[in-house]
């Protein structure tokens, strides 16, 4: 079972840094924030070096002061572990923590997250610092729960200190018992790679290593990771039990499920839009901002209801990178409602007040270096004023779908490498949920593990799992149950060809889900160079005119119950199937030669006859995003504007909309980046 957040309302909350402000302006801050809703600070995650300036003395007092302030104040206090960035007499006494460069050049002192998680030392000296502010800060009023470090594996996400070699190795010895089953996992009898003796074992040393060695760096370093946070949420839940533990992010090579699920209370998330503005992709009408959306899907499948430890609420940029553009009069409150719709209950905004110095100070926050009233400061208002509103209707509801676009980590982490079915992943996802947002049809994304069980398949009727090259023969038979029960199942190109451990398959592609699909690949190429992508002709009632884009199959129908829904139309393999669907059972099983576009997708929805849910209630525009939080009891459509312009709507039957409490019908005009939450009755 999931674990959420349990919140009684939608609550507003800032990341607040008082060693970086004179004391004097706590009590106003403090004073501000409640005046905006604020009810939460969260603070003291990069504080090391305050709360021990020299190894093993300790002094706690500062935190204490603004603790006692806040709490007069009626706040309430989430404490961050400060473990991302050790002080500088840690690093110059104990170089061994450092991280590494792949060649093996330590990384030194002056950023943040340069240490590295295998270091007993660092374990020591993190285990010492944590127990010790937990015990200071336990039983402080104000203290509700506890952020461990902050953002594992942002901005590194490999290791190549001694002390990660060394753990390497002890974790492949858990895993493979012999080196002789460690060989023959990794092909090493290829390029006479073969290991003799566990010490001749490393993490990639090449920009080109081993793939099988790469995909188990790959599980070693999120395994590392969650052994890491273990020692600290053992301690806050040995001290101080009565405070949820959580941390923030969603990172690169950390399996982000299993840690929410052996260590914390829910799962949190650091929300910023504009990511998705500054590298918009090369399609005709990219989801800039909207884009978002599936991230936070992603969190949701982790917690279904979750916290935004960091909501966006300015532009941002470091004095060396990523720069972005003043959000515009309106989209801090869109962002933020984004977020609550997809599963937002505590929304923490980064910053209180832009930073003077350091290498954020284009990092903007809620307030500005002169500390004046703004623009951003309104906006955060008007939030504010809604939550008190609404909050208590929408906290504990949950979004509702009925499609799903599904992952898993091993094939994330391989396609990271694997650079023919890697870049497909991006572009089938993309493009299903790019069009399934333009058509206002609700999807979760969800990952597959190796506990996932029917009942949480078969919630949707649909699922597309576009390119899983590595498939078991139990994922093949929990896949065909969830189609006999119901389910319509989509894959890609490139599914089905390597076991658990990276190597290809000496059976027919697409390996394990063959018999499923019915079909076999009997010939393939990349799309590159003189190889163009093919033209499809469509059967039935699909569309004509799209193109078959990044990597081609040829299908061979092994099945007469498959019919072939699409052929390729040019090419060498022209008038061969590359789009084909079987049914079994009350389902049906789709597979794609290639990778999924937008029109292609389309064609596909208007075969499946998908529409919105709440399509006999409200005609919305393509540029307003839909979904809906639902209970037993209560549903609420949240509609939002991305665009820089009003549009209009067409509410068919009458609803009150929660936030100013007005009935609307007929045609509704919605501001740029406007905002409305029906209440369907």
């Amino acid at each position: 079972m999931a674990k959420s957040i349990q919140m009684e309302e939608l609550t507003l909350g800032v990341c607040y840094y008082p060693e970086h402000w004179p004391e004097e302006l706590w009590e106003d801050d403090f004073r501000r924030m409640r005046e905006l809703n604020i009810s939460v600070i969260r603070m003291a995650e990069f504080a090391w070096a305050m709360l021990e300036p020299e190894e093993g003395v300790y002094d706690f007092s500062f935190f204490t002061r603004v603790m006692d302030l806040a709490h007069s104040y009626g706040l309430k206090v989430i404490l961050g572990t400060p473990t991302a960035t050790p002080p500088a007499w840690l690093t110059h006494k104990y170089p061994e923590v450092l991280n590494a460069h792949q060649n093996g050049e330590l990384i030194k002192h002056g950023m943040r997250r340069h240490y590295n998680y295998s270091s007993s030392k660092y374990r020591e000296l993190c285990e010492r610092i944590v127990r010790n502010m937990v015990n200071a800060y336990k039983d402080h009023p104000a203290v509700i729960g506890w952020q461990i470090d902050n953002e594992f594996n942002c901005e590194k996400n490999v290791f190549y200190a001694e002390a990660d070699h060394a753990a390497f190795r002890v974790w492949l010895k858990e895993k493979y018992g012999t080196l002789d089953n460690l060989n023959k996992a990794w092909g090493t009898v290829f390029w006479s790679q073969t290991y003799t003796a566990w010490e001749q074992l490393h993490l990639s040393q090449t920009e080109s290593p081993n793939p099988h060695l790469a995909l188990d760096e790959k599980r070693f370093i999120s395994d590392n990771v969650i052994s890491f946070a273990r020692l600290q949420a053992n301690i806050i839940r040995e001290l101080a039990p009565q405070h949820w533990v959580t941390t923030n992010g969603l990172f690169g090579h950390l399996d982000s499920h299993e840690l929410t699920d052996e260590l914390l209370d829910f799962f949190s998330y650091d929300s910023y839009p504009q990511f998705s503005t500054i590298f918009p992709g090369q399609d005709e009408k990219p989801l800039m901002d909207r884009g978002w959306s599936m991230s936070l899907s992603n969190v949701r499948s982790i917690s279904p209801n979750f916290c935004v430890m960091e909501q966006q609420a300015g532009p941002g940029g470091w004095v060396d990178r990523i720069e972005m553009g003043s959000p515009r009069p309106g989209q801090i409150r869109l962002w933020s409602y984004q977020s609550v719709l997809h599963g937002t209950d505590l929304l923490v905004y980064f910053r209180w007040r832009t930073a003077t110095f350091g290498t954020e100070i284009y990092w903007h926050g809620i307030n500005d270096y002169h500390n004046r009233p703004n623009r951003r400061v309104r906006e955060v208002a008007q939030v504010g004023g809604e939550f008190a509103k609404i909050g208590a209707a929408i906290a504990g509801t949950q979004y509702q779908a009925d499609v799903a676009i599904m992952q898993d980590y091993d094939n994330n982490w391989d396609a990271e490498m694997d650079k023919w079915h890697g870049p497909l992943q991006w572009q089938s996802k993309g493009s299903w949920y790019k069009q399934l947002q333009y058509r206002h049809i609700p999807a979760d994304v969800i990952t597959l593990r190796p506990n996932t069980s029917l009942e949480d398949l078969t919630q949707y009727k649909v699922i597309v799992y576009p390119h899983p090259a590595i498939m078991t023969d139990d994922t093949a038979e929990l896949l065909t149950r969830y189609v006999e029960q119901g389910g319509k199942l989509f894959f890609g190109a490139r599914t089905g060809y390597k076991d658990p451990s990276g190597q290809c398959y000496m059976r027919p592609f697409p390996g394990p889900v063959a018999e499923l699909c019915g079909i076999t690949v009997e010939d393939f190429t990349l799309v590159k160079g003189s190889i163009r992508a093919a033209e499809l002709q469509w059967e039935g009632r699909l569309s004509s005119g799209t193109q078959a884009v990044g990597f081609n199959e040829v299908l061979h129908v092994e099945n007469p119950e498959v019919k072939v829904a699409a052929e390729y139309a040019t090419e060498y393999y022209q008038g061969e199937p590359a789009l084909t669907r079987r049914p079994l059972g009350k389902g049906e099983v789709w597979y794609y030669g290639a990778a999924y576009s937008e029109p292609v997708v389309d064609a596909i929805l208007d075969e499946l006859g998908l529409t919105s849910p709440i399509a006999d209630w409200v005609d919305v525009p393509a540029d307003v995003e839909l979904g809906i939080r639902a209970s037993e009891n209560a549903s609420y459509a949240f509609l939002l504007n991305y665009s820089d312009q009003s549009v209009t709507i067409q509410v068919k039957q009458r609803a009150v909309d929660l936030l100013t409490g007005e009935t609307l019908e007929n045609e509704v005009e919605m501001p740029a980046y406007g905002v409305i939450i029906l209440a369907l009755q």
